[in-house]
């Protein structure tokens, strides 16, 4: 794995949560919430994003109606033109992106406290090169049965949708193979949350021995 850039934060560790969708890297981000993290959701700031003005324009500029309905982004729309088509989808994400990672570096520039680590919860956190601003890398391990009912039970997409989305990101063997820690999500809350705090506590041990501490 790459390591760390220079512009890491190293005054508590960067966790970055990779997985499939629907693995459960939310439930993963909730339980270190409440352990007392600092979390980013990726997915929350996009969506953000598409309600900024300046992107709401820019997006209605080069997709026109295909992409916005009654003066705001149709999100279901934009999906289908992007997720068809790669070129499309790197447009949105030279609009997006930007405006994602400028906040999520506001968070994380303010002083920490006692929060133990930092969390990164970005569906392309390894695509977009991210990973070089984490310390420690986890994936969220679930069976594609789970992630499909997941998916179906809380998105509304079938099987296909699934896929089609998950083929825009790396190979799920590629991630998992620059984890420093793999989670398994089998469903049971509290499994989930011991193994959590397992590795919290892992992490915390290797980077205070980084620091010599």
């Amino acid at each position: 794995m790459t390591e760390p850039s220079a512009a890491a934060v190293h005054s508590i560790p960067t966790i970055g949560l990779v997985g499939g969708i629907a693995s459960g890297k939310s439930a993963v981000r909730s339980i270190l919430a409440d352990l007392g993290c600092i979390t980013c959701d990726s997915d929350d700031l996009a969506h953000q994003a598409l309600r900024d003005p300046a992107i709401v324009s820019a997006i209605a500029a080069r997709w026109g109606d295909r992409a916005i309905r009654d003066g705001a982004v149709d999100r279901g729309a934009l999906a289908a033109i992007v997720f068809a088509d790669p070129g499309e989808r790197a447009q949105l994400e030279a609009l997006v992106h930007p405006w994602i990672h400028a906040r999520r570096r506001a968070m994380f520039s303010t002083d920490p406290g006692v929060a133990p680590a930092r969390v990164i919860d970005a569906p392309l956190l390894l695509e977009v090169g991210l990973h070089t601003e984490c310390d420690s890398i986890w994936f969220v391990e679930a069976s594609v049965e789970a992630r499909q009912a997941r998916a179906l039970a809380s998105r509304g997409w079938p099987a296909a949708e699934l896929a089609r989305r998950e083929a825009a990101q790396w190979p799920l063997d590629q991630k998992r193979a620059l984890a420093h820690h793999v989670l398994c999500n089998d469903g049971d809350p509290q499994s989930l949350r011991s193994r959590v705090e397992a590795a919290l506590a892992d992490t915390l041990r290797t980077h205070a021995h980084a620091k010599g501490t």
